[in-house]
């Protein structure tokens, strides 16, 4: 009775240990840190490897390696672990689902309802007269201690809405947008800065704004330039090229399943 038990309990370990590694994966994907993630698991195997092999002096080597590996993974991976327990800390554990949802273990079970075409069509048509907006599409990680900052809303997402709201002589155009599921649920929004110096000068406070709030939580970030009528995505943190406003539907589509 107690090897069956074992048995189970070494399956169940290694199931979990394996959507662990999965959900990491697709926290640092389209990042920097994903080439990292990867060396550690190659040295991780290649240590097992020389256990297996009975190679004393490398597995040593290996081993120490990785023990004080641990310390300089905290400084490395400090924004994903950032927005890995804010994750946690925000799961609705009363809404039926929602906690599985945050974990994205299926991308065809949950499809946004994000009325995504509103959206870029609203930005386009924003570029094309100049008009600054920023918008913030939340995902998982709930938005409140910012939401807070500015006013909040309960208005259905629709196109003429958006360029109503950063209408240049619209008393909600200063700040952000908060858009959640097909809801804009706060505008004039002020986010935190980054302080990232390898931004391009050329990029304003919206810009920084907008990696800033997706350095700190896996958020979605469009921001539209009243200087050059060019719409950018920030997505953890980075800039997410794209060629058409046809690419970035997309996009956004691929990132909110």
């Amino acid at each position: 009775m107690d090897i069956i038990d074992l048995r189970i309990l070494d399956i169940l370990d290694i199931v979990f240990v394996a959507l662990l590694l999965y959900y990491v994966y697709k926290l640092v994907r389209g990042t920097a840190a994903v080439n990292i993630f990867i060396g550690i698991v190659v040295i991780y195997l290649a240590w097992l490897l020389t256990q297996l092999l009975q190679m004393e002096l490398l597995s040593s080597v290996l081993g120490e390696f990785i023990g004080v590996g641990v310390f300089a993974l905290i400084v490395v991976f400090q924004q994903e672990i950032r927005k890995f327990l804010l994750m946690i800390g925000s799961t609705n554990f009363t809404q039926k689902g929602r906690f599985f949802r945050s974990f994205k273990f299926s991308r065809d079970d949950f499809e946004s309802n994000t009325d995504i075409d509103a959206i870029v069509n609203a930005c386009e048509s924003m570029g094309n007269s100049y008009t600054g907006a920023l918008i913030i599409i939340q995902r998982s990680n709930k938005l409140d201690f910012v939401k807070n900052t500015g006013d909040k809303m309960k208005i259905d997402l629709n196109q003429p809405i958006i360029e109503s709201i950063f209408f240049k002589n619209s008393p909600l155009h200063d700040g952000a947008m908060i858009i959640e599921e097909n809801k804009i649920t706060a505008t004039r929004v002020i986010l935190p800065v980054s302080n990232d110096r390898s931004i391009p000068l050329r990029f304003g406070l919206r810009h920084r704004a907008a990696v800033g709030i997706t350095e700190k939580t896996d958020a979605l970030a469009l921001v539209v330039s009243e200087e050059s009528g060019q719409t950018s995505y920030i997505r953890d943190g980075q800039f997410v090229m794209f060629e058409t406003m046809d690419e970035l539907r997309e996009r956004l589509k691929e990132d909110l399943k």
